[in-house]
């Protein structure tokens, strides 16, 4: 459990509810997977879309994305570039519809998502807001209702496959734990993630996730014990098993993980600007 994870925390679903479809961007990559997930949720009888996380500014991906209209609203899960950069173009070409987010600079036309448990409107759909912090400081998921159907959208706070970074300084390793348990009561649902598969139980891997985390807080405890004092000591003696290409995308973790441990883990490192999982 203490390794580092590439594989899905949990079954993979078997099929998604009939009114969402999956448009995929076409930016893969080390940090991104096979590319940043946009959601397209359409109720049977709704002639509007919900559309979540528009991804980059992909003009391709967003047409793409706009042909799948009439659309109604979009909605945000975190403001990282890989699925906010596309936001107000796609708002343009669906015809000015709102963009809603937690962070003010990612909202258009409406107010920012500020309430937890809030009821969006959902074209026949029942969308609500889980408010995650964690791996970024504005990081929320989406509860959607349609019948007896449940799903839930969970951008990079669970992944597909991996696990995900805490973006420290922006994220913080207390809220992102706090925000995997209010995920584990979603048992049975599957998890909707900003990046890789579909999960059938968005329970099953938060609770994974947990289990993870709470093992590599052992190894940086340990870590610390020996001797390393920086974060680069401890990526060293925690991360061995990552490529080290990507120790510096570590490095925001162990951070977090210092910082949580009231180990001062020296200057911030630089912005984040898309996904990382480790």
């Amino acid at each position: 459990m203490s390794g580092h994870v590439t594989a899905p925390a949990a079954a993979l679903a078997d099929e998604l509810p009939t009114w969402v479809t999956l448009l995929r961007a076409p930016n893969p990559g080390p940090m991104t997977l096979d590319g940043t997930n946009t959601w397209v949720l359409r109720a049977p009888s709704a002639d509007r879309a919900v559309v979540v996380d528009p991804g980059p500014a992909d003009e391709g991906h967003l047409n793409r994305i706009a042909a799948h209209g009439p659309i109604g609203l979009i909605l945000i899960t975190h403001g990282h570039p890989d699925h906010t950069e596309g936001a107000a173009r796609l708002s343009e070409l669906v015809g000015g519809v709102h963009v809603l987010a937690v962070d003010p600079a990612h909202t258009i036309g409406g107010k920012p998502l500020t309430e937890p448990g809030e009821h969006l409107g959902g074209f026949g759909l029942e969308i609500r807001l889980l408010s995650t912090p964690g791996h970024t400081a504005d990081s929320v998921c989406f509860l959607v209702e349609h019948g007896d159907e449940q799903a839930v959208l969970t951008g990079d706070t669970i992944l597909g496959r991996g696990t995900t970074v805490v973006a420290h300084p922006d994220g913080h390793l207390g809220d992102y734990l706090a925000s995997l348990e209010l995920l584990s009561a979603y048992r049975g649902i599957p998890a909707l993630p900003g990046h890789g598969p579909a999960l059938a139980d968005c329970a099953a891997a938060a609770d994974f996730y947990l289990a993870h985390r709470r093992a590599r807080l052992d190894q940086v405890r340990a870590a610390v014990a020996a001797g390393a004092r920086t974060p680069a000591d401890v990526v060293a003696a925690v991360y061995a098993d990552v490529d080290r290409s990507l120790w510096w995308a570590a490095e925001w973790s162990v951070r977090a993980q210092l910082e949580y441990l009231g180990v001062d883990p020296g200057e911030s490192a630089p912005g984040v600007s898309g996904l990382e999982h480790m």
